[in-house]
């Protein structure tokens, strides 16, 4: 059995529709894919009819902007009941945090002599109603000031870069809860890479398995190396985490992140969907 439990469609930063991203799991031999779109649950119900009619079994989810300690964190919800108001209260604020700040990045842009336009933003959204630095990143690739993604945010919208503007996030310990509170399963994506490790350190982790109730971390993942994957998963197992392996595909959004390059294990997943029926979740 394949399972890939992290994936991104154009209802957020990817460039694959859900219904072209389930056909494609079906076609390079995946039998679970989870959709965790950013900050929305606005794809999963074509993505259903899609996967049903592909022969592929979806896993319900979304990935969620967080922040620790002034630091960006990803948190993965599976299973979560797509009406809960708290929950989706907070979706619906970090979006527009998304959005907000996109005039200060544009203006940044302009000044380092790449101007856009708000319509040439919105011409690489689409649907997806989670406006991201992926879509100024692509609005920059149609306008030749950059050869793809990747140097976007390598040289002007990544942290830390001359186009990068802040913007609100969720607290992780809240959104960890957030995820419980909506009869889901809390695991954080990609926590070593790009030095998240200096930020979500042993102790944190420990903490926030301990004291918040954090189910899983993902150990086998494009970003994490072969050092980082045997040390992440090591304290995984001594905390007792579900250790998830996942492509995070964003169709041609993302290199070296193909459908179907890390996958999860049969018994890893058989226990996240037990949890998620244990409380009531969504399948």
């Amino acid at each position: 059995m394949r399972i890939d439990l992290h994936t991104h469609s154009s209802v957020s930063d990817g460039t694959d529709t859900p219904s072209q991203l389930m056909r494609k799991a079906a076609q390079v031999g995946l039998d679970v894919i989870g959709l965790t779109d950013h900050d929305t649950f606005d794809g999963l119900r074509e993505a259903r009819l899609a996967a049903s009619e592909a022969g592929v079994t979806l896993l319900p989810g979304l990935e969620m902007s967080c922040r620790l300690e002034g630091a960006s964190v990803h948190l993965l919800g599976y299973g979560c009941d797509p009406h809960a108001e708290v929950l989706l209260d907070e979706l619906a604020k970090i979006r527009v945090g998304r959005s907000g700040r996109l005039p200060d990045m544009l203006a940044r842009l302009a000044s380092l002599g790449m101007p856009l336009t708000e319509t040439e933003i919105a011409a690489q959204v689409g649907a997806s109603p989670s406006l991201g630095r992926p879509h100024v990143a692509d609005a920059m690739v149609a306008k030749g000031y950059v050869a793809d993604r990747q140097e976007a945010f390598d040289r002007y919208l990544g942290e830390g870069c001359p186009a990068y503007v802040h913007r609100y996030s969720c607290d992780l310990r809240r959104g960890i809860a957030l995820v419980r509170q909506a009869r889901g399963v809390p695991v954080i994506a990609h926590p070593w890479g790009r030095g998240r490790d200096q930020q979500l350190t042993p102790a944190v982790l420990s903490e926030l398995t301990m004291e918040y109730r954090l189910e899983g971390v993902e150990v086998n993942h494009p970003d994490h190396d072969a050092d980082t994957r045997q040390r992440l998963g090591a304290l995984a197992t001594r905390l007792g985490l579900l250790q998830l392996g996942s492509s995070d595909h964003h169709g041609l959004g993302k290199v070296n992140n193909d459908l179907g390059c890390e996958t999860t294990a049969p018994e890893v997943y058989e226990e996240l969907v037990r949890r998620i029926r244990s409380r009531g979740g969504r399948l």
